[in-house]
């Protein structure tokens, strides 16, 4: 399906959605995922992970200051609750025009199923070796607490598993499970769906592999105002 065409007959209510941004140089982007600080909050070392936030006007995407994440336990009982500090992207990424191709396409999305300009993107590395599980959601089958989510995939190496999935709800199969392949954007409405990922394992006999994704939400998730 086009783009355009998919943007046009999107329904926030009850659709999802998976397309292939072509025009995304991965090269450009992978190299900024080899210097991630460890996630801190998780027990164990096979995540890390960098928060920025972006406001998009007039197609331009600008960084906003930076603020911790947040997240109440109804979303998240593993860490919610808890103000959440993690290292800002990079400013070479952040100057891409390939990673501002990401933002743009996922704010189309945004502009249909939500009324905020604010996006939150999180650079995320999970590993897998022979002594660790990858967990790309330790936190089980979940929401994130916003409107719309999307995950970008920028890399799979060595692995197997990571199979993301939609839900209606906790308790019913999934309407939807798929590999998300690098270049590839799955977009929906986290009102509607609740979502989850499995865990990566490395593939013998490599030492290591690894899943590199964006995770994109609108708006970003903040501390609630005092």
């Amino acid at each position: 399906m086009g783009r355009n065409l998919l943007l046009e007959q999107f329904n926030c209510l009850t659709d999802y959605a998976v397309e292939s941004l072509n025009t995304v140089d991965l090269g450009k982007i992978r190299t900024f995922f080899n210097a991630m600080p460890v996630d801190p909050y998780l027990a164990g070392r096979y995540r890390s992970r960098r928060l920025s936030r972006f406001q998009i006007l007039h197609h331009k995407v600008h960084r906003l200051d930076h603020q911790p994440l947040f997240q109440s336990k109804a979303y998240n009982p593993l860490l919610g609750d808890v103000y959440r500090e993690f290292a800002e992207l990079e400013e070479g990424l952040v100057q891409l025009p390939d990673f501002h191709k990401i933002l743009l396409e996922f704010f189309e999305f945004c502009r249909l199923c939500s009324d905020h300009q604010e996006i939150g993107v999180h650079q995320i590395r999970t590993l897998s070796s022979p002594f660790e599980v990858g967990q790309p959601a330790p936190e089980g089958i979940h929401r994130d607490g916003v409107d719309l989510v999307g995950i970008f995939s920028v890399t799979r190496d060595h692995i197997y598993g990571g199979e993301t999935s939609l839900y209606r709800d906790k308790s019913s199969d999934p309407i939807f499970t798929k590999i998300l392949n690098p270049g590839e954007l799955c977009v929906f409405n986290d009102h509607q769906f609740f979502h989850y990922t499995t865990d990566i394992h490395v593939t013998p006999p490599a030492p290591e592999g690894l899943r590199d994704v964006f995770v994109l939400t609108c708006p970003g998730l903040t501390p609630p105002t005092p």
